[in-house]
């Protein structure tokens, strides 16, 4: 027998897909307004003429951008950041989550430890006692001082141990029969079937890395070791126009700061916009998997 859509919910559903249509939309503009600035002339963007679709198209703030060692810098140190920072900050979320995961039989301090691992949450030692912990262990002015303070996220462990809970446990024991220790129970069993939960703890990992400006501006002394985040505060939001010279009277004509920033925001973007498609069929299955306690 056919389902008959009864009209209500024809109408809800066509106004569901409107309104989640129209939010998208909404999403997508500014990305979209950033790129045409950024592939229009200076003297459209600065008239305001640009909306959606770039006016007088011309790829001169892209050749400035890539024509910048500054720039080039930047994004370096951020990708070797972004590299660095997700490696050692998974490898620890594995380790830490699979104990934690484990009930008070196996682990008798569990419950403590989740709780001081919960109390780092919700209170902090403040920005300069973080500072002088991060330079008494002379990481000051170096790569290591932006990835290791922040390496453990706790909301990662949280959920991925979550994850580990809800794995059957006939497979635990079916291993241990086997003669399986922790570290092959962890890294042949639990890791393979939590890869939905990897993916997602992963990728909260590299958008913060990525997206960090504050750590840089703090514990970086020399511009020429900024990420590209913080780079691009400097030049955007303190208006540093160091960063902002040309060498050619043409390519100055073509460029604006605006088309000059616009550029410089969209090749900031993209890389979490290529990587994000690839990750997103396991973020939902690792964020509910993940969330949900048994």
């Amino acid at each position: 027998m056919r389902y008959k859509m009864s009209f209500s919910r024809g109408i809800f559903l066509s106004a569901n897909v409107i309104f989640l249509a129209a939010i998208s939309l909404a999403c997508l503009m500014p990305i979209i307004h950033i790129l045409a600035l950024s592939f229009s002339t200076g003297t459209a963007a600065s008239a305001g003429k640009v909306t959606l679709w770039p006016v007088e198209f011309t790829t001169a703030a892209y050749n400035n951008v890539f024509g910048k060692p500054e720039y080039l810098r930047a994004f370096g140190v951020s990708f070797e950041r972004l590299i660095l920072g997700t490696s050692i900050s998974m490898f620890l979320t594995i380790l830490t989550a699979y104990p934690l995961s484990k009930d008070e039989r196996q682990f008798r301090l569990r419950t403590f430890y989740v709780w001081v691992f919960v109390f780092t949450i919700l209170f902090s030692g403040g920005i300069i006692p973080w500072y002088l912990t991060v330079k008494s262990l002379g990481l000051i002015d170096t790569i290591w001082a932006l990835v290791l303070p922040g390496a453990l996220q706790v909301f990662n462990v949280i959920l991925l141990l979550n994850f580990y809970r809800n794995l059957p446990k006939e497979l635990e024991e079916s291993a241990r029969m086997d003669g399986a220790g922790h570290f092959a129970i962890l890294w042949k069993i639990y890791v393979p079937l939590a890869l939905p939960a990897l993916a997602t703890t992963g990728l909260f990992t590299m958008v913060w890395h990525w997206n960090s400006w504050f750590d840089g501006m703090i514990l970086m002394n020399h511009p020429d070791k900024y990420p590209l985040q913080t780079f691009l505060q400097t030049i955007i939001i303190k208006l540093d126009f160091r960063f902002l010279q040309t060498q050619d009277a043409e390519l100055i004509s073509k460029l604006s700061d605006r088309t000059s920033k616009a550029a410089q925001i969209f090749v900031a973007a993209f890389p979490i916009l290529i990587v994000y498609p690839f990750l997103q069929r396991f973020f939902i299955k690792g964020i509910v998997m993940g969330s949900v306690k048994e």
